[in-house]
């Protein structure tokens, strides 16, 4: 029997060492299904309910490996609904593959049915590498390019081939004129900055007192580095939401996240430090920053496209931050550094803890948001690894979920989209089968993608060594962030027919399933809840009833942002009383002298 088109890429893919793709079957790929069939499904097809789940599912399969997602789907509807999990791979620089098929070369140009202009739809999502297959003879050089561009540039490629030449008996290119071989080997390298840039960096970290160090997911494969480098400085060291797992919060110079979902002393960090370096990481909010007059700055980034444009930075090094690291750290002088910036950076670090703890200790109606991932977070598993999705629930991951080593994490940083943290889970499953995978998601993003992508973790739950996957939902009825980014951003009260949410039974609908479902409806409850998920014998759903009127309070929020909220009330918001209580409980934590003894049962509740 020949060797058909279809039977080479996946052929070429094993020979990648290719063990998944994440997809969705449809007529302009049934020829590579038909491959599959031949291959006795190596790799391994990997069904979700739709097209954006197996983006998302590619995508968190990458970022939790380290190793190219990928993901098929069909011509034209197929292709399009890849388009939005391509773009958080795009925006958080994973490397994922797209294949999809097309309409027959001859029926191409001829309105056909499902046929779209996939070149230009894949223009910019997959700007790194798109390419149609036309003649066999085109692989394996167009695949083998595609994917050494994916891991090379951390982006999304696409491969088009149409269903006729899927079918085509395979041929390799010759030694012909206008044929491109292609080789398979993939080298490592490193890359490193000059010495001289590497000098300039060190005088400017030695002349200062105050340092801060903030690190994104470029910093993950340097651990240890850039523990020493901030020892070395007395500096404290704050996470970009992406560089979550990147350093333990366990160590008492690390402030947490930085930004709108960041945390207090990380604000403080960068309000009050001299000298900034910035490792791994493409943070884009600049008002979290230090003043531009106030700071000196050093960056340390693998990508030379990202160097230089979120601060005025003197010096930029562009190199591995491990391979950078390695040469700048010889060069820091610590032996004439005080104590007092480094202890001030302690002190806050472990104030803002106890506010924490204070906050969501807070009662609430029925269940204070904050509480559930307090409450979590002794509970986690050494091993876990946490999917966060986008909205409210956001907030308490990152600043009440304390990282350790050897845990893994990560959201949609950049793109920020709704509906990825089951999916990513469950790529985060196929990545490492002998982990429990645990998703933080809210009740909207719940409804858009996760209810779903249930009935996949239901199905492939059997192929994990360990079968745990806990997906837990904040159900307050309400699209939170946004209802509370309308109230201290426009002055606006929620408008209910765009913000409220129907109720939804997540946990009936996951024992429907044959999986476990718990509803946990008081705080009494909330740990028996935990456990019981995390104890369980294959996927779970833990379900909280939880208040939607705790605000996510910004670490700074400003005079602008206080009188939008106050305006919101005045203006009839339909949750304003709750809101006024909660609003200033949660706030009042931050001025309390000492450390909160009481359990949570003898909380003041007002």
């Amino acid at each position: 029997m020949s060797t058909k088109v279809a039977d080479h890429v996946l052929q070429r893919l094993r020979e990648w060492d290719v063990e998944h793709v994440f997809g969705y079957p449809g007529d302009g790929i049934n020829g590579l299904l038909a491959a599959w069939g031949r291959a006795d499904n190596q790799p391994r097809f990997i069904q979700s309910r739709h097209e954006e789940m197996s983006a998302f599912q590619a995508v968190g399969y990458a970022k939790f490996s380290g190793r190219l997602g990928v993901c098929a789907a069909t011509s034209g509807p197929g292709a399009i609904h890849l388009l939005n999990g391509l773009y958080d791979a795009k925006l958080d620089h994973v490397p994922v593959l797209a294949i999809v098929g097309q309409t027959h070369r001859t029926a191409m140009g001829g309105s056909y049915q499902q046929e779209v202009d996939l070149h230009t739809l894949f223009k910019d999502v997959a700007s790194d590498f798109v390419e149609t297959v036309t003649v066999p003879e085109q692989l394996p050089n167009v695949l083998d390019r595609a994917i050494r561009t994916a891991y090379a540039r951390r982006a999304p490629t696409a491969i088009i081939i149409p269903g006729d030449v899927q079918e085509l008996d395979y041929s390799p290119p010759t030694h012909e004129f206008k044929m491109v071989p292609s080789s398979l080997d993939r080298s490592s390298w490193t890359a490193v900055p000059s010495d001289d840039s590497v000098r300039r960096a060190a005088e400017i970290l030695n002349a200062g007192d105050k340092v801060a160090i903030l690190v994104g997911q470029g910093a993950s494969g340097a651990r240890a580095d850039v523990e020493r480098i901030a020892e070395l400085l007395g500096a404290g060291v704050a996470k970009a939401l992406l560089g979550k797992d990147a350093l333990s919060d366990e160590l008492p110079y690390v402030t947490g996240s930085i930004g709108l979902l960041g945390t207090r002393p990380s604000y403080e960090l960068m309000r009050d430090c001299d000298t900034l370096l910035t490792i791994g990481s493409s943070f884009p909010y600049t008002q979290f920053l230090p003043d531009f007059d106030k700071a000196r700055g050093v960056q340390i980034d693998i990508d030379p496209h990202m160097v230089g444009m979120r601060y005025p930075y003197e010096v930029n090094l562009v190199g591995d931050a491990k391979a950078t690291l390695e040469r700048l750290i010889p060069l820091i002088r610590s032996e004439e550094r005080g104590r007092e910036w480094y202890d001030t950076v302690c002190d806050n670090v472990t104030r803002w803890r106890e506010v924490m703890e204070r906050r969501a200790n807070l009662s609430a109606d029925p269940i204070n948001p904050e509480y559930v991932a307090r409450t979590l977070d002794p509970l986690l598993p050494e091993n876990a690894i946490v999917s966060s999705d986008s909205g409210s629930a956001a907030n308490w991951y990152a600043r009440h979920l304390t990282m350790r080593p050897g845990m893994r994490s990560s959201l949609s940083g950049t793109l920020a989209t709704m509906g990825c943290g089951v999916p990513y889970a469950i790529g985060a499953k196929f990545a490492h089968p002998d982990r429990p995978a645990i998703a933080l998601v809210g009740d909207g993003a719940m409804q858009m993608n996760g209810l779903a992508e249930l009935i996949t973790a239901a199905k492939y739950k059997d192929l994990w060594e360990d079968p745990r996957l806990v997906v837990a939902v904040w159900n307050n009825h309400d699209l939170n962030q946004v209802t509370w980014e309308m109230r201290a951003m426009e002055g606006a009260p929620s408008f209910l027919p765009s913000q409220q949410l129907p109720d939804v039974q997540y946990a009936a609908f996951a024992r429907s399933l044959g999986l476990t479902g718990i509803r946990v409806e008081k705080p009494e409850d909330v740990e028996a809840g935990w456990r019981a998920g995390l104890e369980a014998d294959g996927p779970a759903v833990i379900e909280f009833l939880t208040d939607p009127a705790v605000p996510p309070i910004p670490p700074h929020a400003t005079w602008e942002q206080m009188e939008a909220t106050a305006s919101s009330i005045l203006k009839g918001d339909a949750d304003r009383g709750s809101m006024v209580r909660q609003g200033f409980k949660a706030k009042m934590q931050e001025f309390l002298p000492g450390r909160d003894k009481n359990k949570r049962g003898d909380v003041e509740r007002h």
